[in-house]
């Protein structure tokens, strides 16, 4: 037990090392989170000392699948991750980005739709690399399958979303205020064609005015925007990707946002040698 803890030492160490940058990156990050967390300790705020809990557990989820897993997740791609995590939770719930920052949003959505397809990329092309497959896709279909892996990560978070906001009373889906609708339930007629009101400025619920403007959306314009941002970053990456795949591995680029499996030494079976 001791030995395996002095080996695990040892190639922290070695690992520190090697790749300072990103060991400044952790640090810097936790204890950013740390300090957030103590505030929120103070003010009593138990929610959101339980997202900076769950942030520093997501902070471990690159090191727990490489070490696991023997998946080598390139410095760019883990630094990204990192700062995605604290970007969505730290920033966008408890300091209320999402809210005062136009744009955050969307922005976190195109960075996931890109950071999907590299993952869908590099799933696909390791089995094109395995040599014990006989399976050989194309530069064009595991494009396909990238674009496809990412905008299916995009819907069921959407999902996840819509089922935080129905059973647990959240506003994940954001809502939009607009000054026009179209509806077919206010045709009195009831046939299938659509009523419109134009110029919204003022909306009365249950006596109260809103004061907002206009109408609300109750999050369907968010979450399109959502899938529409992220098929952008998804489609970008798919077409450096497509290139990466071609050229038979020789884009640097996209090599710093694609993990790859690390090849691990078997021992030797001594047993088939008596």
């Amino acid at each position: 037990m001791k030995k395996r803890r002095r080996i695990h030492t040892l190639s922290l160490k070695e690992q520190i090392k090697k790749e300072p940058g990103l060991f400044a990156v952790y640090i810097l990050l936790r204890a950013a989170v740390v300090l957030v967390m103590l505030a929120q300790i103070f003010n009593k705020d138990w929610q959101n000392v339980m997202l900076c809990i769950f942030t520093l557990i997501l902070f471990t989820i690159p090191s727990f699948i490489e070490r696991n897993w023997h998946i080598d997740i390139p410095n760019t791609l883990e630094v990204i991750i990192l700062l995605f995590i604290f970007a969505a939770e730290i920033l966008g719930e408890i300091r209320s980005f999402y809210v005062s920052v136009p744009g955050w949003d969307t922005a976190l959505h195109t960075t996931t739709g890109f950071l999907s397809a590299a993952v869908g990329f590099s799933l696909v092309d390791i089995i094109n690399r395995n040599e014990n497959t006989n399976l050989y896709l194309s530069p064009v279909y595991v494009a396909i399958a990238a674009f496809c892996f990412s905008m299916t990560i995009g819907v069921i978070w959407e999902f996840f979303e819509f089922a935080s906001d129905m059973f647990l009373g959240l506003d994940m889906q954001k809502d939009s205020v607009v000054h026009s609708i179209h509806s077919v339930l206010l045709n009195p007629s009831r046939i299938n064609r659509p009523v419109s009101i134009e110029n919204i400025t003022t909306v009365t619920v249950n006596g109260i005015e809103l004061g907002i403007g206009g109408y609300l959306d109750i999050g369907l314009i968010d979450t399109m925007k959502d899938l529409f941002v992220n098929m952008i970053g998804a489609i970008v990456f798919s077409i450096i990707g497509f290139f990466y795949v071609k050229g038979r591995g020789s884009g640097k680029f996209a090599k710093r946002f694609m993990p790859t499996l690390i090849k691990k030494h078997l021992p030797i079976d001594r047993s088939e040698e008596s």
